[in-house]
Protein backbone atom coordinates (compact mmCIF):
# COMPACT_ATOMS: atom_id res chain seq x y z
CA UNK A 1 0.00 0.00 0.00
CA UNK A 2 1.12 3.42 -1.04
CA UNK A 3 2.40 5.07 2.25
CA UNK A 4 0.81 8.47 3.41
CA UNK A 5 2.71 11.70 3.59
CA UNK A 6 2.04 15.19 5.23
CA UNK A 7 2.95 18.50 4.02
CA UNK A 8 2.84 21.45 6.55
CA UNK A 9 -0.43 23.67 6.38
CA UNK A 10 0.12 27.04 4.54
CA UNK A 11 -1.83 29.13 6.89
CA UNK A 12 1.17 30.50 9.54
CA UNK A 13 -1.61 31.49 12.03
CA UNK A 14 -2.50 27.94 12.69
CA UNK A 15 -0.76 24.39 13.04
CA UNK A 16 -2.24 22.11 10.66
CA UNK A 17 -0.99 18.87 8.60
CA UNK A 18 -2.32 18.06 4.95
CA UNK A 19 -2.55 14.64 4.09
CA UNK A 20 -1.87 12.94 0.70
CA UNK A 21 -1.89 9.81 -0.90
CA UNK A 22 0.35 10.17 -3.85
CA UNK A 23 -1.14 13.40 -5.17
CA UNK A 24 -4.59 13.18 -3.83
CA UNK A 25 -5.15 15.18 -0.57
CA UNK A 26 -7.26 13.12 1.31
CA UNK A 27 -7.35 15.03 4.72
CA UNK A 28 -6.02 17.38 7.25
CA UNK A 29 -4.67 16.79 10.64
CA UNK A 30 -4.39 20.30 13.16
CA UNK A 31 -4.69 21.87 16.09
CA UNK A 32 -8.50 22.85 16.84
CA UNK A 33 -9.13 26.42 17.46
CA UNK A 34 -11.03 27.87 20.34
CA UNK A 35 -11.33 24.66 22.27
CA UNK A 36 -10.57 24.99 26.15
CA UNK A 37 -7.25 24.10 27.40
CA UNK A 38 -8.52 20.94 28.63
CA UNK A 39 -10.55 19.53 25.86
CA UNK A 40 -8.43 17.29 23.46
CA UNK A 41 -6.91 19.89 21.21
CA UNK A 42 -6.09 17.92 18.22
CA UNK A 43 -8.51 17.20 15.15
CA UNK A 44 -8.21 14.90 12.53
CA UNK A 45 -10.70 14.57 8.99
CA UNK A 46 -10.61 12.45 6.42
CA UNK A 47 -12.44 13.13 3.08
CA UNK A 48 -11.83 14.46 -0.21
CA UNK A 49 -14.38 15.68 -2.94
CA UNK A 50 -14.63 15.11 -6.19
CA UNK A 51 -14.10 11.70 -6.16
CA UNK A 52 -15.51 10.08 -2.91
CA UNK A 53 -19.12 9.56 -2.24
CA UNK A 54 -21.01 12.10 0.55
CA UNK A 55 -21.30 10.29 4.43
CA UNK A 56 -17.63 8.59 3.55
CA UNK A 57 -15.50 10.90 5.46
CA UNK A 58 -14.21 10.19 8.84
CA UNK A 59 -13.50 12.52 11.35
CA UNK A 60 -12.24 12.82 14.93
CA UNK A 61 -10.39 14.28 17.85
CA UNK A 62 -7.08 12.99 20.04
CA UNK A 63 -5.24 15.19 22.67
CA UNK A 64 -1.62 14.82 21.08
CA UNK A 65 -0.45 14.99 17.45
CA UNK A 66 0.87 11.34 17.63
CA UNK A 67 -2.44 10.29 18.48
CA UNK A 68 -4.37 12.22 15.81
CA UNK A 69 -1.50 10.51 13.55
CA UNK A 70 -2.33 7.05 14.60
CA UNK A 71 -6.25 7.37 14.49
CA UNK A 72 -5.76 8.84 11.16
CA UNK A 73 -3.73 6.36 9.96
CA UNK A 74 -6.21 3.57 11.92
CA UNK A 75 -9.27 4.77 9.88
CA UNK A 76 -7.79 5.34 6.29
CA UNK A 77 -6.28 1.89 6.34
CA UNK A 78 -10.10 0.79 6.76
CA UNK A 79 -11.67 3.88 4.35
CA UNK A 80 -9.00 3.16 1.42
CA UNK A 81 -10.17 -0.59 1.47
CA UNK A 82 -13.81 0.98 0.48
CA UNK A 83 -12.74 3.34 -2.12
CA UNK A 84 -12.21 3.05 -5.73
CA UNK A 85 -9.40 4.32 -7.87
CA UNK A 86 -12.21 5.98 -10.02
CA UNK A 87 -12.35 8.41 -7.36
CA UNK A 88 -8.79 9.23 -7.35
CA UNK A 89 -9.10 10.10 -10.83
CA UNK A 90 -12.31 11.78 -10.78
CA UNK A 91 -10.13 14.30 -8.15
CA UNK A 92 -7.16 14.54 -10.28
CA UNK A 93 -9.30 15.76 -13.37
CA UNK A 94 -11.46 17.93 -11.29
CA UNK A 95 -7.82 19.69 -9.26
CA UNK A 96 -6.09 20.00 -13.51
CA UNK A 97 -9.91 21.40 -14.55
CA UNK A 98 -9.83 23.88 -11.80
CA UNK A 99 -5.63 25.17 -12.70
CA UNK A 100 -7.15 25.61 -16.44
CA UNK A 101 -9.72 27.90 -14.63
CA UNK A 102 -7.16 29.63 -12.35
CA UNK A 103 -4.36 29.80 -15.31
CA UNK A 104 -7.17 31.64 -17.81
CA UNK A 105 -8.31 33.64 -15.29
CA UNK A 106 -4.39 34.85 -14.69
CA UNK A 107 -3.95 35.30 -18.14
CA UNK A 108 -7.14 37.86 -18.25
CA UNK A 109 -8.86 35.26 -20.48
CA UNK A 110 -12.64 34.32 -20.84
CA UNK A 111 -13.73 31.31 -19.83
CA UNK A 112 -15.96 29.25 -22.86
CA UNK A 113 -19.21 29.45 -20.94
CA UNK A 114 -18.54 33.40 -21.02
CA UNK A 115 -17.45 34.21 -24.73
CA UNK A 116 -21.37 35.32 -26.22
CA UNK A 117 -22.20 32.83 -29.10
CA UNK A 118 -24.74 33.10 -31.76
CA UNK A 119 -24.97 29.97 -33.10
CA UNK A 120 -28.53 28.16 -32.70
CA UNK A 121 -29.54 24.82 -33.88
CA UNK A 122 -32.49 23.91 -35.84
CA UNK A 123 -34.97 21.50 -35.05
CA UNK A 124 -33.85 19.95 -38.59
CA UNK A 125 -30.54 19.58 -37.22
CA UNK A 126 -28.53 22.77 -39.21
CA UNK A 127 -26.37 24.85 -37.07
CA UNK A 128 -27.15 28.36 -37.68
CA UNK A 129 -25.80 31.78 -36.93
CA UNK A 130 -29.02 33.30 -35.72
CA UNK A 131 -27.72 37.14 -36.62
CA UNK A 132 -27.42 36.44 -40.05
CA UNK A 133 -30.68 36.89 -41.48
CA UNK A 134 -30.08 34.52 -45.09
CA UNK A 135 -28.87 31.66 -42.24
CA UNK A 136 -31.78 32.21 -39.81
CA UNK A 137 -34.67 32.88 -41.96
CA UNK A 138 -35.00 29.31 -43.45
CA UNK A 139 -34.65 28.17 -39.81
CA UNK A 140 -37.88 30.16 -38.45
CA UNK A 141 -40.65 27.84 -39.82
CA UNK A 142 -39.03 24.67 -38.30
CA UNK A 143 -38.74 26.59 -35.70
CA UNK A 144 -42.59 27.78 -35.06
CA UNK A 145 -43.65 24.74 -36.04
CA UNK A 146 -41.98 22.66 -33.22
CA UNK A 147 -43.19 25.19 -30.69
CA UNK A 148 -46.91 25.09 -31.75
CA UNK A 149 -45.86 20.87 -31.41
CA UNK A 150 -45.18 20.96 -28.11
CA UNK A 151 -47.09 23.90 -26.67
CA UNK A 152 -43.75 26.48 -26.05
CA UNK A 153 -44.50 30.22 -27.12
CA UNK A 154 -40.95 31.30 -27.02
Amino acid sequence: MTALTRRRGNNPHEESWQIYFTDVRTGTIGARAGVPIHADQWGWSIGFYRGMEPGTWRSGIAATFEAAREAFEAAWSELRLTIPDTAFAEWRQDRDWRAEVAAKRARGEKLDSEIRSTLMRCVCGTTFDSWKTAESYPHRAHITAARATNGTRR
